[in-house]
């Protein structure tokens, strides 16, 4: 809020009101079981892909560790939105307190910047893998992979922590109402005092945090599609093209979701807008990516096929 009456004359927040579906009394009870399958399919189905990781020997690769380590990420960013967002379409008082707020950011950036850097380490490997594969076993070796993984889980804790901490310095006052969760911009505009500059650091730490990922993904996916239209054989190129389209998918889908969110101008901002982009980037992408990498995996698909024929319920049945 950048507002100039005397934060003295305002009452300050001590709770935030979710109104994101108070306007949809009559379908709430739909909404809740249309969220319960989403959240319910999204965990099931990325502890499916880290359990197949895990016992299937032939899958104990780089691309794969970075795999479970998307794959758990999903799980804690679904779980941190999808439960509240249950509880609140079953009951009247739709609250959080200022510190169940700022608890539920620190997660979800802190996670999103660590998606940002894992799909950046994922398209690395690729790009290793593709255009320098004789160095492949060196250059992706499993401490550098442990390296890798720590590195984007860090980054993640160490600039988001300062980011919302920061935030959460702020007064908020009024009435308190947030659309769906405690996302950044939400909650900053709900502050008593000028905002424009705190706006204005947000911008940045946006574009070096998420187009600093992006553009390295970038690079690393133009030398991958000059050395795959090298291959002279058809079926080299096919082969090579299926290695990397999962993982492109995934990061067409975050970033996209991403880049429209944080990056586009303020005045463009909308209640619409918003709620359709928090829905997506906090319960679609995650619901997607399983979706994503064993129905196009053919790799996960066939450890899933030996798994389940290994399984003695299915022999005896």
């Amino acid at each position: 809020m950048s507002g100039s009456e005397p934060m003295m004359n305002q009452s300050l927040c001590t709770k935030f009101t979710f109104v994101a579906f108070s306007s949809l009394a009559e379908l709430q009870p739909i909404l809740f079981m249309v969220f319960l399958i989403v959240y319910m399919f999204t965990v099931g189905g990325n502890l499916l892909i880290i359990c197949l990781i895990w016992v299937t020997p032939s899958l104990h690769t780089p691309m794969y560790f970075f795999l479970v380590n998307l794959s758990f990420l999903e799980m804690c960013y679904i779980t941190n939105v999808v439960p509240q967002m249950l509880v609140h379409l079953l009951v009247e008082n739709k609250t959080i307190s200022v510190g169940g707020c700022a608890a539920q950011m620190y997660i979800l950036a802190i996670l999103g910047l660590t998606e940002c850097c894992l799909l950046a380490a994922m398209a690395y490997d690729r790009f290793v893998a593709i255009c320098y594969p004789l160095h492949y076993t060196l250059w992706m070796s499993p401490p550098v992979c442990l390296k890798l993984a720590a590195a984007s889980w860090l980054t993640g804790m160490v600039v988001e922590s300062t980011q919302i901490t920061w935030i959460f310095t702020l007064p908020f006052c009024g009435t308190g109402r947030i659309e769906h969760f405690c996302d950044i911009m939400p909650v900053v505009k709900l502050a008593c005092v000028d905002t424009s500059h705190n706006e204005n650091v947000l911008f940045v730490f946006s574009m070096v945090f998420i187009m600093g990922p992006y553009l390295l993904i970038l690079c690393s996916y133009v030398h991958i599609l000059v050395t795959i239209l090298r291959i002279p054989s058809a079926a080299g190129r096919r082969k090579a093209f299926s290695t990397c389209s999962s993982h492109v998918l995934v990061v067409s889908l975050f970033f996209g979701t991403a880049l429209f969110t944080y990056l586009q101008p303020k005045t463009a901002h909308t209640p619409g807008t918003d709620k359709a982009t928090a829905l997506m980037f906090t319960v679609i992408t995650p619901a997607l990516n399983p979706v994503i990498y064993t129905l196009r995996n053919r790799e996960v698909k066939e450890a899933f096929h030996r798994v389940t024929q290994k399984n003695p319920l299915r022999k005896t049945a």
